[in-house]
């Protein structure tokens, strides 16, 4: 009798493997991230970025059939563990050397676009009157690199998911929009090869869009505007860091905000001196090429499930209620990144 009473107070153990929890989530994000590839490489348009397809295919996901909370807990960690992992492993695609090989001109082109173009389209968020961390994704997506830009710097803005969604949406949308205007619009402004690809990768959302519009400029202007794309990446370190710092500063009003934002008292995301640790092991060549291939891979796929996850933490309602005023914002940061870039680039190769 005793020994029945002890058994039917014991609960056995819900996951008896530690991360066990995390499997479910952790197994439909991969799904995702690996059919996003799949309907990529299908459609043959390789300037589509599987980032974009995976968050896109979350929330179909999410807002048909519903993500169930057995789901959650894996979801959660492919969108901040992981993501913070893939921003680490980021790093060994960028190197200093590549600064070097843009030129000071060409640096101060790039420096001074983002921090404008950056500082624009903040102040055009407040004068749309729309949530300031919403601003500020959209201006990390268009004054730095895309939807990577964009999921990085929510770790420190700590924006709803559906923010996220809505920045990711208008660097697609209008990055494509230069993709597509960038080649005529060489052109006409008569740029030379060199001046085109450090316009395009200066101002260009992602890094996929700006090698499809500087290729069809030309072999020359194709590789500089790689290269000047990945020096404004490397901007996304001291970025981060500089927001980290701001948003600890900022004054908290009420204890719903303290709540929402446990950890603002901690400036420093320490993934970004990852990122850093990674880009100096690529700049002083300290891991073989063929490694570097397979972890820029699997850097692009981690990415690509962090986006899956954002996706399935998305509610098209709430998406919706958000209304046009941050869509006018992102094209006008676009706007702005792409005709200012452009005087700089007049001016110094005038």
């Amino acid at each position: 009798m005793q020994s029945s009473m002890l058994a039917g107070n014991v609960r056995p153990a819900r996951y008896p493997i530690p991360g066990q929890r995390l499997l479910p989530g952790l197994l439909l994000t991969f799904i995702l991230a690996a059919f996003a590839f799949e309907l990529r490489s299908l459609s043959g348009i390789t300037a589509l970025s599987p980032l974009i397809i995976a968050i896109a295919l979350g929330m179909v996901f999410h807002n048909t059939m519903g993500t169930p909370d057995t789901f959650k807990p894996g979801v959660v960690f492919s969108m901040r563990r992981l993501l913070r992992f893939a921003i680490v492993l980021l790093g060994l695609q960028l190197s200093f050397a590549q600064l070097v090989r843009v030129g000071t001109a060409g640096l101060a082109i790039i420096l001074v676009t983002l921090v404008a173009s950056f500082v624009f389209t903040a102040w055009l968020g407040r004068r749309f009157h729309i949530d300031r961390k919403l601003a500020q994704l959209i201006a990390a997506g268009t004054s730095i690199c895309g939807a990577s830009a964009v999921i990085a710097t929510n770790t420190v803005t700590r924006a709803p998911d559906e923010d996220v969604a809505y920045a990711v949406a208008c660097v697609t949308v209008f990055g494509s929009a230069s993709m597509l205007l960038y080649p005529a619009l060489g052109g006409l402004a008569h740029l030379a090869p060199h001046a085109f690809g450090l316009w395009a990768g200066a101002s260009i959302h992602e890094i996929a869009q700006v090698v499809a519009a500087a290729f069809q400029n030309g072999t020359s202007s194709g590789h500089f505007a790689t290269i000047a794309k990945l020096s404004r990446v490397m901007m996304l370190a001291p970025m981060i860091l500089a927001l980290g710092y701001l948003s600890a500063k900022r004054p908290q009003s009420t204890a719903s905000d303290l709540a929402k934002e446990p950890t603002q008292s901690l400036p420093m995301p320490w993934f970004v001196l990852g990122f850093i640790a990674m880009m100096l092991f690529n700049s002083f060549d300290l891991i073989p090429h063929v490694d570097k291939v397979y972890l820029g891979q699997a850097t692009t796929f981690l990415l690509t499930v962090a986006l899956a996850a954002m996706g399935l933490e998305t509610d098209i309602g709430k998406l919706r209620a958000k209304g046009w005023r941050p869509l006018l914002v992102g094209a006008g940061s676009w706007l702005f990144i792409s005709a200012f870039s452009l005087g700089l680039i007049e001016l110094a190769y005038a």
